[in-house]
């Protein structure tokens, strides 16, 4: 029985390019899509059953996506070649000047999903997975069975299930699904840390509260504290200071600017509040580690 999907979607500015190419699917539907966005073009997307994004060109440095339509600035990044957005999970994007692209849409029921990864992973880890968003530059294979897909949805030859198996293809490979060794020892995996450091990044170094690194890789506060510090040896806070003084030390060489400056730009409260924490982390203080790197 084929599924009809439903989708919250605004969009100004980009204009598709030729009618789009449909076919339904058991649980899944496929849409093939060319366009064009302006400078300055728009979308919205709210779905309740979880979307597929496949892009046949690199996108990332045209358009930019966030959660939160006041993310722009702060918590936006690049919208990368393959993209899962799980049910109910709000999608900006902006795109940054004119370009042309194609993309495969892929809207899959949560069911289709759960009975294809249930038997193996179990009914919980399955749904810990389907809750995970993921976002990937490098798609490999997964243009190549994206093709396949859109050969057959735009020149119909095979029975149903050949197209279906390439759906099942493209959303293993892509969906964050932990290694087994993974799971036996309860670590994050590292498209998890990918999307933890990407969010971190795109923040611009400013704090994250452990409910936001949790939600990041789809997983409870609770759980999320243990496997992380697991995975890396620090307790959340403990590694976005490290970060942070990181990000400190790189400013501290690489630019000009002020102490308070530097606070600032990284979310400390002040230039007490950075000192105190970079000497915490690098053993002296940010001006005395500055004059060892850069000299008198």
């Amino acid at each position: 029985m084929n599924y009809q999907h439903s989708m919250i979607g605004r969009t100004q500015g980009i204009t598709p390019v030729r009618p789009p190419t449909w076919r339904g699917f058991d649980g899944v539907m496929s849409v093939y899509w060319h366009a064009t966005g302006q400078s300055g073009a728009s979308a919205y997307y709210l779905s309740p059953d979880p979307r597929i994004v496949i892009f046949f060109n690199d996108v990332s440095q045209h358009i930019r996506i966030a959660n939160r339509e006041s993310g722009f600035g702060r918590q936006e990044r690049p919208m990368t070649r393959a993209t899962y957005v799980p049910a109910g999970m709000p999608l900006w994007t902006r795109f940054s000047g004119d370009h042309r692209f194609s993309h495969l849409d892929l809207h899959v029921h949560q069911n289709r999903l759960l009975r294809m990864l249930a038997p193996s992973l179990g009914p919980s880890a399955a749904r810990a997975v389907l809750r995970r968003p993921v976002e990937i530059q490098d798609i490999g294979a997964i243009e190549t069975l994206a093709g396949l897909l859109v050969e057959e949805l735009s020149h119909p030859a095979r029975h149903a299930i050949y197209a279906e198996s390439l759906v099942a293809a493209i959303a293993s490979a892509l969906l964050d699904i932990p290694a087994e060794d993974d799971t036996a020892i309860g670590q994050l995996t590292q498209l998890q840390m990918e999307a933890l450091l990407a969010r971190f990044d795109a923040g611009g170094g400013e704090r994250m509260t452990v409910a936001e690194m949790a939600t990041t890789v789809g997983l409870s506060e609770s759980w999320f504290t243990t496997v992380f510090k697991q995975t890396t040896g620090r307790t959340p806070l403990q590694w976005q200071l490290a970060r942070r003084i990181d990000a400190a030390q790189r400013l501290l060489v690489d630019s000009e600017l002020s102490l308070a400056d530097i606070a600032a730009q990284l979310g400390f409260s002040d230039q007490a509040h950075l000192t105190k924490a970079f000497r915490h982390v690098a053993g002296e203080t940010p001006a005395a580690w500055r004059r060892m790197k850069l000299g008198p």
